[in-house]
């Protein structure tokens, strides 16, 4: 796991396994969300920030409310790769972020381009409330 500061880049290693494979040996399309959701979590996670206590305690929670996907390069069964993510717009409530997935590291090939729009929910109401602060200042976009 790396983080750059500088451009607010976080990235996660996933390895490929048999089940993320279709037929002929290549990730399956769906799969490649699967991906960029861990390192979603895997980056809130290094923030300090615990979903599961954000819901609990705090009554709020996140959802994903749009994303897209560009696949370039098929991801093979055993390889590592490198998921990224950063933040490129905020709003009170919701941040979208750039999602890149490169074969073994950040200077592989590119694999496949995401982007995800993520909204933050009122657990009760299921009405968008304010974004954490930690998210907040995580990226001055």
């Amino acid at each position: 796991m790396t983080s750059n500061t500088r451009q607010q880049i976080f990235s996660w290693p996933v390895r490929v396994y048999y089940e993320d494979t279709d037929a002929q040996g290549l990730v399956y399309f769906a799969n490649y969300f699967k991906f960029m959701e861990r390192a979603r979590s895997e980056w809130l996670r290094s923030l300090g920030f615990q979903q599961d206590c954000f819901m609990e305690q705090e009554r709020r929670f996140f959802v994903v409310v749009n994303t897209q996907a560009r696949f370039i390069v098929p991801a093979k069964f055993n390889e590592m790769l490198a998921v990224t993510v950063r933040i490129t717009a905020k709003s009170r409530a919701t941040f979208e972020i750039e999602q890149n997935i490169y074969r073994d590291t950040l200077k592989g090939d590119l694999l496949c381009s995401g982007q995800v729009k993520v909204a933050c929910l009122n657990a009760d109401t299921l009405k968008p409330v304010r974004l954490p602060e930690l998210i907040l200042k995580e990226s001055k976009t």
